[in-house]
């Protein structure tokens, strides 16, 4: 099983944990690390935008890029959201047996029981 990594920006934190949340609790993703206030400069309907944004950094497995992508699509605000994947072409082999566990290994963890703010 193939490792990837997915980025994808989001407009508050609260989307942000509520992605990230999903996607780890539903076992689509290992791990989902949230960078907070990126500044993207960007050009949308011809006009050249400035927003803050949270970065989310997805670790997952290949196989998971579809669903990921679909739930994305589903909980974003955004009408374009940025998805993009980057293959994971070498990396610590203890690291990358974690994302295959965490992702393929064990049962999927019941909707519902994280919430944004939970430790």
């Amino acid at each position: 099983m193939s490792a990837i990594v997915i980025i994808t920006t989001v407009g508050n934190e609260e989307q942000a944990k509520g992605i990230a949340g999903e996607l780890v609790t539903s076992r689509r993703a290992a791990c989902v690390n949230i960078i907070p206030i990126a500044c993207t400069i960007y050009r949308w309907q011809g006009k050249v935008c400035e927003d803050s944004e949270f970065l989310l950094v997805i670790k997952t497995l290949e196989s998971e890029y579809e669903a990921i992508e679909a739930s994305i699509l589903e909980l974003h605000e955004y009408e374009v959201p940025e998805i993009l994947c980057f293959n994971v072409r070498r990396g610590s082999e203890e690291f990358l047996s974690w994302i295959a566990d965490s992702v393929a290994g064990g049962e999927v963890a019941e909707m519902g029981s994280w919430q944004a703010g939970d430790e």
